[in-house]
């Protein structure tokens, strides 16, 4: 293997040829954030180019040959390898699973850097393969980046030198059996209790249909198949959703399958295979069809023959019009190598299909391949869906965060946020009991989804001047605020805590990756000399909340004195202390907060997470401390009157309108989206306002707010309230009824046929003047 570093800047393309390279082949693209590894497998002739794609970021590589050994003489760097294994700030799991696995986990590992702190943004190293072996890149993230910034991520881009035209994942598990079901066709399999089976889109945009029905009923002359009606009943699901069910049911509400694994996120659970009667009705008489593939493949185990199959339409990208209610569907949203996994909850036979239409968009007009994976149960798979950022981003898919051993050990209900599986709730309180010790005493709340970026570099104070709405320059060393990103409109992109470390260095805490591509896109067209680094969730967090908040964080926290000290932090502060004692893990600790009441949020790496955790639990139990979930956090943000992405902020609604107008500084320079607020604060058409409910049924997002049989607004988040024992929500009115104490009605059933009467209010519901926050 070698390594060649040409300072280009950008990607390969497939008009650039380096002298001696070949680049012919499929190509596949990666990218390897902050605290990760990566395993490349590699075949003679490979290419592997490596961007760093934020710069200043350390990056290892280490190379392993078919035995397992170590392969780093042959990165062809003499005297840069270094015997002293993985590096700090990695999550070690998946490596050590396959060194153990590969016989070398007792050896030495060496590594190479291949990028370090003065790597510039756009450097590139591409790798040449000699031999078949393995790769894994680190991307760790030091303990210093707590308090100087840091992060960053890799692009990774594969040329295979031998063209491989229908590439497949690597299995994710012990295959049992694999097998292709070619274009048009169908094919039946046995699954038992335990086993998963993955289904690839091979091609990408491919419909393949599945059925399963139970071994031991089928046995017996009794056909227990997938059942829509008991499946949407018992997981409380509407028809159809894009995505998939956790559980899938028969008849008799035995449970057949779960969901493992989801790359794609798009599908239909519940239409009908494609028959030859759909077929024949558009004009296309003998087409091959789903239906009948699936009764053929049946046919051996004494199945009746259907005209018409109901499945799981999988990397079918269907939807319901808002407008008809009408069943529409569009081309499948599956790239090559996507794929499904599930597990058999007991003994089943299965068939999976090959879609054969090509008169509809739906395969894309060119059916493919599916490719079918059976695993034996012996590596239970990690529950995950994938998560884009953008259209064009690679899937990345949801892991668990950082305190995950401990909060998995409380309870079962998890929900997915971004790109991380969070509580919801704990199993010995649940939600309304969170919610009274976060007002009463203290609860800990894993927050680790939240986006985290670094904006570092000379000019990083200029560049969130001007994407950000507070004036930036006031921002003192060991502050934080609270502000907006707009657009050109003035609408929000997003919200979040801006805190700075130092005079060139800030951290954006903020709820989408939609800032990133802003910050980077006005970086590069003011030619600014600024990093804008990813830290993803290799800088777990932690909010400790509730009015003895402050006592447990005295109880735990260690300050060296040229740090702020914790009780001299005002609200919006933060410094960096540690763990007990000089000698401690070190973390970042702010004053900020999403409840309304006294509080702090934790940051630290994921090496120390779980000790961070075992010690706020341990220190607070006399303090009345519970762990907090997503749901009892939303009635929290509601009384506060604290909003979210999606509810009351969205493209088209300008920051006024969204009740963030206290966020926008109108007294400083120009900023992005300050044209747009200036012509529309004259004229504003609806205002952010509560509603104070007489009873306890809570209305759905979006309900219509009226006024007699006029619409004047609607409904953007509503709870009902354990503090008010009433249904509160915010909405959105025009301004003609927005004065407090206006009466108005919130519509149900059609907006007509039921109606909730409701008084306007002020918004926050609780604690206006935000005294609990500021104690």
């Amino acid at each position: 293997m070698h390594f060649f570093a040409p300072r280009l800047g950008g990607l390969v393309s497939d008009g650039v040829r380096y002298p001696g390279i070949s680049v012919a082949g499929d190509r596949r693209r990666y990218q390897v954030s902050c605290g990760r590894a990566k395993r490349i497998e590699l075949a003679p002739g490979d290419l592997v180019t490596l961007v760093s794609d934020d710069g200043g970021s350390r990056i290892w590589v280490c190379a392993f040959d078919e035995r397992g050994d170590d392969a780093t003489q042959a990165l062809g760097q003499p005297g840069s390898a270094r015997e002293d294994g993985i590096p700090d700030g990695i999550d070690r799991g998946e490596i050590d699973a396959w060194m153990a696995a590969a016989g070398g986990s007792d050896k030495p590992i060496a590594r190479v850097p291949v990028f370090d702190e003065n790597t510039p943004a756009g450097e590139r190293f591409i790798v040449r393969a000699e031999s078949r072996m393995d790769i894994w890149l680190f991307v760790p993230l030091g303990r210093s980046a707590l308090e100087q910034g840091g992060g960053g991520s890799v692009t990774v881009e594969v040329s295979h030198a031998v063209s491989r035209k229908r590439p497949l994942p690597e299995p994710i598990g012990s295959v049992r059996e694999e097998f292709r079901v070619d274009s048009g066709t169908a094919r039946a399999y046995h699954l038992r209790k335990g086993d998963y089976v993955q289904i690839i889109d091979v091609d990408g945009r491919q419909c393949s249909d599945f059925m399963a029905i139970r071994a031991d009923a089928l046995e017996q002359g009794t056909e227990r198949h997938i059942d829509s009606t008991v499946t949407r009943t018992l997981v409380a699901g509407a028809y159809p959703a894009p995505g998939l069910f956790d559980k899938f049911y028969d008849q008799d509400m035995v449970p057949l399958l779960a969901l493992a694994q989801d790359t794609v996120g798009r599908h239909d659970t519940f239409a009908l295979a494609c028959t030859a009667r759909g077929y024949d009705e558009r004009g296309f008489p003998g087409h091959l069809n789903c239906s009948d593939n699936i009764s053929h493949a049946y046919e051996p185990f004494g199945v009746a023959r259907r005209a018409a199959w109901p499945a799981i339409n999988f990397f079918f990208n269907s939807a319901i019009s808002p407008t008809d209610n009408r069943l529409q569907a569009g081309e499948a949203w599956s790239r090559p190598g996507d794929y499904v996994a599930l597990q058999a909850l007991t003994d089943l036979v299965c068939v999976s299909t090959a879609c054969p239409d090509d008169v509809d968009p739906i395969n894309g007009w060119n059916p493919t391949d599916i490719h079918v994976r059976i695993y034996k149960p012996d590596r239970p798979l990690v529950r995950a869906v994938a998560h884009r950022p953008f259209a064009e981003s690679e899937a990345s898919m949801t892991v668990n965060s950082a305190f995950h051993p401990r909060t998995s050990a409380l309870t079962q209900s998890f929900a997915v946020a971004r790109d991380v599986w969070l509580p919801s709730s704990y199993d010995a309180t649940r939600a309304i009991s969170e919610y009274w010790a976060c007002r009463s005493a203290v609860t800990v709340q894993d927050m680790s989804s939240l986006r985290k970026y670094d904006v570092l570099g000379p000019d990083a104070e200029t560049l969130l001047q001007a994407c950000l709405s507070r004036n930036i320059a006031k921002l003192s060393a060991n502050r934080a605020v609270y502000a907006l990103m707009l657009s050109e409109t003035g609408s929000v992109i997003d919200d979040g805590t801006l805190f700075r470390l130092n005079q060139e260095a800030f951290r954006w805490c903020c709820g989408s990756e939609e800032s990133a591509r802003q910050l980077k896109r006005v970086a590069e067209e003011r030619g600014l000399r600024v990093w804008i680094k990813a830290l993803w969730s290799a800088m777990p967090n932690l909010a400790v909340q509730g009015p003895n908040s402050r006592e447990l964080m005295k109880r735990v926290t260690f300050i060296q004195p040229h740090q702020p000290a914790l009780e001299n932090l005002r609200w919006f502060g933060f410094t960096v202390a540690r763990l007990g004692d000089r000698q401690g893990p070190s973390f970042m600790l702010s004053r900020t907060g999403y409840t309304g009441e006294l509080g702090y949020e934790i940051f630290c790496s994921e090496a120390d997470s779980v000790a961070i955790w075992d010690a706020l639990m341990e220190a607070g139990g006399d303090l009345g401390l519970q762990p907090m979930g997503s749901d009892a956090l939303e009635i929290l943000r509601v009384e506060a009157g604290l909003m979210a992405a999606g509810h009351e902020f969205l493209p088209g609604v300008d920051a006024h309108e969204a009740g963030l107008g206290f966020a926008v500084d109108m007294a400083k320079g120009d900023f992005i989206g300050r044209t747009a607020l200036e012509r529309n604060t004259g004229a504003p058409r609806r205002k952010l306002v509560g509603l104070q409910f007489r009873g306890n049924e809570v209305p759905a997002h979006g309900a219509p707010v009226f006024n007699g049989t006029l619409q004047v607004g609607e409904v953007t988040s509503a709870v009902r309230s354990p503090m008010f024992q009433s249904a509160i929500a915010m909405a959105r009115v025009a301004v003609e009824f927005a004065d407090a104490e206006t009466d108005l009605e919130v519509g149900c059933l059609d907006g007509h046929m039921k109606r909730l009467p409701a008084r306007v209010c002020d918004i926050p519901f609780y604690d206006p003047k935000r005294e609990r926050a500021r104690a």
